[in-house]
């Protein structure tokens, strides 16, 4: 990669996220430290607003931004495997979501690309068949841990085989072999506990907020709570 790209692709990248850090460019670029911060300097010299505060990272200064960018082959053959791996993973508000994401990338790309990502979208299937359990929540579910609001569910346990209305604070969502399973802090139960999202029969989102464990880490979790 030449460094005019790279410069390129570290401002796009400066605008993927609040803040990104110096490590995570010179990782993702296999570039040294110093290399950044010439690369940094370079687009501040050009006129680029970007701001950095020490010990924390760089971010854009709120309000620019860049005009579409056109991506390459290789990133839409990477979103066209994507999206067959989302159409295998049982929930509809998903695939919903990303089709719609999908379809504003496509018109940017140009009529011989979009051939080539027809071509490509009849020729690609995810190998595994095992049926999934399908579901409806987990766009609702992501905004709701995304805001901290508290979720109202109709729930049917697992092992009881019984309908229980319950008030739970999201915290995390992992997928496994089948199905997507929501941990939450339970308030009947007033402890966490895993729900399963085909097992929810409704799903309401409240406008309460809540601060339990903001702090939450998926994989901590799994250390304390799943057994190796």
């Amino acid at each position: 990669m030449n460094r005019l790209t790279r410069i390129t692709a570290i401002l796009i990248q400066l605008q993927s996220k609040k803040i990104v850090t110096a490590s995570e460019i010179a990782e993702r670029f296999e570039i040294s430290l110093r290399t950044v911060y010439r690369d940094i300097k370079t687009l501040q010299d050009a006129g680029v607003p970007v701001g950095s505060e020490n010990g924390v990272g760089y971010f854009m200064v709120n309000g620019y931004s860049l005009p579409p960018i056109m991506i390459t082959q290789e990133e839409a053959n990477a979103l066209i495997v994507s999206e067959k791996l989302i159409l295998n993973q049982g929930d509809t508000s998903l695939i919903k979501d990303f089709n719609s994401l999908l379809i504003k990338i496509k018109s940017t790309l140009r009529a011989f690309e979009k051939e080539e990502i027809s071509k490509l979208e009849n020729r690609i299937e995810p190998s595994t068949k095992n049926k999934k359990n399908t579901s409806n929540w987990l766009s609702s579910i992501q905004k709701s841990i995304t805001n901290s609001n508290v979720i109202k569910i109709n729930y049917l346990s697992i092992y009881k085989d019984e309908h229980t209305t319950r008030e739970i604070e999201p915290l995390a969502i992992y997928f496994t072999e089948s199905s997507w399973v929501l941990v939450a802090f339970c308030r009947l139960r007033n402890n966490l506990r895993e729900f399963r999202l085909d097992r929810i029969s409704t799903l309401f989102i409240t406008s309460e907020t809540f601060d339990y464990q903001q702090d939450f880490s998926l994989n901590d979790y799994f250390k304390k709570f799943i057994e190796v």
